[in-house]
C-alpha cells in the first residue's frame, strides 16, 4: 500500500478491526518514510446488485448514494450518521439477502421509508417527498395523514 503522502510504498498495519458486520475490515497504517498516518478499507467483493428504475433504466445499487439521500433527508435533523449508515447497511443486506441480482426502485424506496418512518417523521417525509415526487399539495398532505395515523395505531 502505498503512502497517501509521500507514495512510499511500505506501510505498516498499526490498527485492524472489522466493520459492516464482519464484511470488510478498517486499517489504520502508517507510512515508514514519512510516518504519515491513513485508513484503508477492505471489502468483500460482491456480485453487483442492479436497481431497476422507474423509467426501465438500470443502475448498479450504491450504498453510498443510499447514505448521501438519507443525509439530505435527515439535515438538521436529531439523526447520527451512525443510524443513517445502519439504516443503509440494514437496507443492503436485506436486498442481497434476496437472491436476485435485480430490484425495483420502488421496493427500495419503501425499505428505506419504512425504516425512516420509525427513526424521525421530518426525515421520513422528506425522503418520501423526492422518492413519491409528488405533484401537489393534497398527494402530500395524504401521505402527512397517513403518517399520522399509523402513529396514532402504534400508540
Amino acid at each position: 500500500m502505498r503512502c497517501t503522502n509521500c507514495q512510499y510504498k511500505n506501510t505498516k498495519v498499526t490498527d485492524s478491526r472489522p466493520i459492516e458486520d464482519g464484511k470488510a475490515i478498517r486499517r489504520r497504517r502508517e507510512c515508514e518514510k514519512c510516518g504519515q498516518r491513513f485508513t484503508t478499507f477492505e471489502r468483500m467483493e460482491e456480485v453487483p446488485l442492479i436497481v431497476v428504475k422507474k423509467d426501465g433504466m438500470r443502475q448498479e445499487f450504491s450504498r453510498e448514494k443510499l447514505t448521501r439521500g438519507l443525509i439530505r433527508a435527515c439535515e438538521k435533523r436529531p439523526v447520527p450518521i451512525e443510524k443513517i449508515e445502519e439504516i443503509a447497511l440494514e437496507v443492503e443486506k436485506e436486498l442481497r439477502g434476496l437472491g436476485s441480482s435485480e430490484v425495483d426502485s420502488k421496493f427500495v424506496g419503501e425499505m428505506v421509508m419504512e425504516r425512516l418512518s420509525k427513526v424521525d417523521e421530518v426525515a421520513y417525509v422528506r425522503f418520501a417527498s423526492v422518492y413519491r415526487q409528488f405533484k401537489d399539495v393534497t398527494v402530500f398532505l395524504d401521505e402527512l395523514k397517513e403518517l399520522i395515523n399509523t402513529d396514532k395505531k402504534e400508540k
